[in-house]
């Protein structure tokens, strides 16, 4: 008997072929279709007007949903995170975040990360396998699901910010935000949607030629390439001004403001000449630049800045005329915040 296939591989014509394969009449497909695409089903059972013997058949040839198992933690802001378990086995995590009226989706594009940055939990678990595109568009809709039934509000926005680099899974990622940015379908508002890279730099041109509609976000968290290096060893191939070139281009093409991620990490990147040197890589195109406070995991020896460090530095910057945003962590108690998410529970990470 031949191994299920997931039902958002197929094309539209292939909808039609089974469709009639089953003798059934071709508005079926139609029918499945906006069930799979545009009703964020994740069960044939859902698919109320298709009649039993044709879910019956779908059921037996195709899955609906790659996802097997959730489990939920719910922290004390009402942040909720997520583990999703896969037909292989493999975990990985996302979150909900509520925040005045809105609710943020931070998703994962790989299983583990190959990066290892120094401060982040999920480059612990090295890299296991890039998400499929049907795998990352479950994961949202998913998500889309539950900020309705638990916040009772739709999904505000998308950020891929969670386990792995989304730019060394490219394709994938592109194709399931297409799709739940497609006008035909769930017509997700791009400009809701932000990819974060820690610095690849041929990914963010790529983006550029392309015309990815999406924003960008850039993972600095030093603007000094020797510092840059002690937390981030992709920091070694991805330098500095590598990556100002590739964010000028990308700017060229784009005309996006590009959000710059800067976590604050105590006596290390936070000082006057860090300020400094910040202030100098931002002008070579317009930012806005996010100071996150760094959430400590216990397999490093870093500390987060303190509150006045951190208001000493956004002084300088907006000093300059830079826009900063100072961005406070939720989910903390439930490691679902920056740079926390590993596997699937509470670790000791």
């Amino acid at each position: 008997m031949p191994e299920k296939i997931h039902i958002k591989t197929l094309t539209e014509q292939e909808f039609s072929d089974f469709v009639l394969k089953q003798k059934e009449s071709g508005f079926r497909s139609k029918q499945i279709y906006e069930w799979v695409w545009k009703k964020k089903a994740i069960s044939f059972d859902e698919m109320t007007n298709i009649p039993l013997s044709l879910r019956q058949q779908l059921s037996s040839s195709f899955y609906c949903s790659s996802i097997i198992d959730t489990e939920e933690q719910i922290s004390k802001d009402g942040t909720r995170k997520y583990a999703f378990s896969l037909s292989d086995g493999s975990i990985f995590e996302s979150v909900l975040i509520p925040s005045k009226g809105r609710v943020t989706a931070c998703i994962s594009s790989q299983i583990g990360c190959a990066l290892a940055c120094r401060f982040c939990a999920t480059g612990t678990m090295g890299f296991v396998r890039n998400l499929d595109f049907a795998e990352i568009h479950d994961q949202i809709i998913m998500l889309m699901r539950f900020s309705s039934q638990y916040f009772n509000i739709p999904l505000s926005n998308i950020v891929v910010m969670g386990m792995g680099e989304p730019l060394l899974n490219y394709e994938n990622i592109m194709k399931a935000l297409t799709h739940i940015s497609d006008k035909n379908t769930l017509n997700f508002s791009p400009q809701r949607i932000t990819i974060s890279t820690a610095g690849i730099t041929e990914g963010i041109r790529r983006m550029a030629d392309e015309a990815i509609p999406f924003q960008l976000a850039v993972s600095l968290h030093s603007a000094i390439d020797s510092k840059r290096r002690q937390i981030m060893p992709l920091a070694n191939k991805h330098q500095i001004n590598d990556i100002i070139k590739a964010l000028q281009h990308y700017y060229k093409k784009t005309e996006k403001r590009i959000t710059i991620e800067y976590l604050m990490i105590h006596n290390f990147n936070d000082t006057f000449q860090d300020a400094e040197e910040l202030a100098l890589f931002c002008r070579n195109f317009p930012v806005k630049i996010n100071l996150i406070p760094l959430n400590n995991i216990t397999i490093n020896n870093l500390k987060g800045s303190s509150p006045e460090n951190i208001n000493k530095f956004a002084a300088i910057l907006k000093s300059k005329n830079i826009i900063v945003n100072l961005r406070q962590s939720k989910g903390v108690d439930i490691m679902a915040a920056c740079g926390q998410l590993v596997k699937n529970k509470n670790q000791n990470i």
